[in-house]
């Protein structure tokens, strides 16, 4: 049974960055940690944030890579010894957000990542984290709000911690940090958003807030995407996705399922994450038609599509109307890597969530039906 809670401060609005150094005051920390990737250290934002966080002078990883792994841990580790850290500040997207969760998870509770792994049961292991500060640039994963930390290990597998208590102690959420977001990332961001949106409200775990909130997140998402991407510095676009996906984060606590059960073991090809799930999301509507009527009839409506619209249909139009693909052979994914990629898809946790049950021969159809679109 799924726990409705919502737990942790969010700042929200344009110019909301401004406040990182009274924050970083009143939480009382000392030495924080800032997590984030190169990207966002050229593009200047890394810089306005250290301005913000004045008089307070962070260590710095700026080396996060896009699909967060054990070795940036490790590294992030020695920063954190070597400087007397006792905090985290994660600036970026889903990858420096769960890259600083995992930092707060061993820095306060010790062992190994594959200790916490969901699969294995040591998720439920863990109690309050280190301090963190959750800043996202991007508006998709919502990972800022998200229980979840998802990292590729030193042999290339991917696992997750899910635990409330990674959760940030703050979220700093700035729309005026996503204005210089490329048009590409925009689309593939945001589609992650919108997915989190339409798999937990179709989840079949009962957590009516949540169900609630993350129909909102579709609404927004399928609303303002379009303009997002093609005109990335319309303030009032960027707003409504940076809340969209802020409440897809916060949604994720009614599960996800069969789209995101593919995109974890796809991700180990490293494929980017929201491209993938845009790819996958039409194809697992069409698997789950019939199985959550109900759950399609309101995202017909919040989407603002005719009742008699097939939802997969109106959903590969919509992605490839972002200009994003619409299947996988066009990111390199070959024929014979799928029945793999199926038997981890039935074994991973959001499986069990989606509202038609799969198994590996089920995940084999939907990816081969992907690999060509």
């Amino acid at each position: 049974m799924p726990q409705i809670n919502y737990l942790t401060r969010i700042e929200f609005d344009f110019g909301a960055i401004a406040g990182l150094g009274n924050e970083i005051t009143r939480l009382g920390l000392k030495r924080p940690l800032l997590i984030t990737d190169d990207g966002i250290a050229a593009a200047g934002i890394l810089q306005r944030v250290l301005d913000a966080a004045a008089p307070h002078t962070p260590a710095i990883y700026d080396r996060t890579t896009e699909n967060p792994t054990e070795q940036s841990l490790l590294e992030c580790m020695h920063i954190w010894h070597d400087r007397g850290c006792d905090s985290v500040i994660a600036l970026g997207g889903g990858s420096p957000i769960d890259l600083a969760k995992a930092v707060a998870l061993l820095t306060s509770h010790g062992g190994e990542l594959a200790d916490y792994d969901v699969k294995t049961g040591g998720s439920a292991t863990i109690g309050k984290v280190s301090p963190q500060i959750a800043i996202p640039t991007a508006a998709g994963t919502g990972a800022e709000v998200g229980r979840a930390c998802v990292m590729s290990r030193l042999d290339g597998t991917k696992m997750v911690a899910v635990n409330l208590n990674m959760v940030a102690d703050l979220v700093i959420c700035d729309p005026e940090l996503t204005l210089s977001l490329p048009p590409r990332l925009t689309a593939a961001t945001g589609i992650d958003a919108l997915s989190h949106g339409i798999e937990t409200y179709c989840s079949t775990w009962d957590n009516p807030p949540a169900a609630a909130i993350g129909l909102e997140a579709v609404r927004l998402a399928a609303g303002w995407l379009p303009e997002a991407v093609e005109n990335g510095q319309n303030r009032e676009a960027r707003w409504h996705m940076m809340m969209a996906s802020l409440m897809g984060g916060m949604c994720l606590q009614k599960a996800l399922g069969g789209a995101h059960a593919m995109a974890t073991p796809l991700g180990e090809l490293h494929l980017h994450h929201g491209t993938l799930i845009g790819i996958l999301l039409p194809h697992i509507l069409r698997f789950n038609k019939g199985h959550a009527d109900a759950a399609f009839a309101d995202l017909r409506g919040a989407m603002n599509i005719s009742p008699k619209a097939e939802l997969h249909d109106w959903m590969t139009e919509f992605v490839g109307g972002i200009g994003l693909p619409t299947n996988l052979a066009a990111l390199g994914v070959r024929a014979d890597q799928l029945p793999a990629i199926a038997e981890k898809a039935a074994q991973d946790h959001l499986s069990a969530t989606n509202p038609r049950p799969a198994v590996a021969a089920d995940y084999l159809g939907i990816l081969q039906d992907a690999l060509s679109g």
